[in-house]
């Protein structure tokens, strides 16, 4: 049993980071019906970006905040200069531009810091504590209060802020949303660059335990994007709720179905996701939409 409980733990430290992720497409999608594929490269960016400033002699913490503050920028920028002229354009070739912004910045990175791995450092100090016979480490312990941190924080903002209302209202309708003065332009741009910094939390965390490469994030997409469908894409509690299943689901499945094998772990919280959208197909905290004929 302490077994069990040990890979739970484990889960949940993943599943943290994959919420993380899905949460940050989540924004993107509410906003604009648009998943977007770049999102896990755009955070690898940031996370190189951190390292260069702490190889410059910037501190942890330090290199953190500005790392952030250029991810929601660049956020911006990407929104204004790449998304905003296909607004009216049909959602496929919005999508096809997504992937070119994946295949963008994972070239940027390639070409400045190249292809080899980097060790990164993490934010929280080594060791950690016993519950019984199960090991909690420091970094599982961080991960899932940053986690709570920005749910808590989005919550917020979007319940009770003018800004985070009218941010809702520009998801839900456009049209309508201008019509009693909403800004719906800056609103999209601002989904865009809090996108970006939630993404770039997620990269930043799970960058100590794969080592930092430009390609780092790929594998994590694909967590991420099954985390949304499993929570449900119009639901940024259903990403987090979604994000720490499929923690556990892998870290339980590589371990009590072997025969999976390492590479293949991953189809564990895709059959599970499967199997959800089986008996509700529009996740476990998604909405369905009512048509009036």
């Amino acid at each position: 049993m302490s077994l069990f409980f040990q890979l739970v733990v484990s889960g949940l430290t993943t599943g943290a980071i994959y919420a993380a992720l899905a949460l940050a497409l989540v924004l993107i999608f509410r906003a604009t019906n648009v998943v977007n594929f770049g999102q896990g490269e755009m955070a690898t960016f940031s996370a190189y970006c951190t390292w260069q400033l702490m190889e410059w002699g910037a501190p942890l913490w330090v290199a953190l905040l500005v790392s952030l503050a250029g991810s929601f920028a660049v956020g911006v920028i990407t929104f204004r200069a790449v998304i905003r002229p296909l607004m009216s354009a049909p959602v496929e070739a919005i999508v096809v531009v997504t992937l070119g912004i994946f295949v963008l910045f994972q070239a940027a990175g390639m070409w400045l810091w190249g292809a080899e791995q980097r060790s990164f450092p993490s934010l929280f100090p080594d060791g950690g504590f016993n519950v019984g016979d199960v090991r909690i480490l420091n970094s599982t312990v961080g991960t899932l209060v940053i986690l709570v941190m920005i749910a808590v924080l989005m919550g917020l903002i979007f319940s009770f802020t003018r800004l985070g209302l009218s941010m809702r209202a520009a998801a839900f309708d456009h049209a309508r949303s201008v019509l009693v003065g909403v800004n719906v332009e800056r609103m999209l741009m601002l989904g865009w660059g809090f996108a970006a910094v939630i993404g770039a939390f997620a990269a930043i965390l799970i960058a100590p335990r794969l080592f930092l490469n430009p390609t780092m994030m790929t594998p994590i997409l694909f967590y991420g994007l099954a985390a949304a469908t499993l929570g449900g894409w119009d639901s940024p509690l259903g990403a987090i709720a979604g994000g720490l299943i499929v923690g556990v689901a892998e870290s339980l499945g590589a371990s009590y179905l072997s025969f999976i094998g390492a590479d293949m772990r991953i189809a564990v919280p895709i059959a599970l996701t499967l199997l959800i959208l089986l008996v509700k197909p529009v996740g476990l905290f998604g909405s369905y939409k009512v048509t009036k004929l």
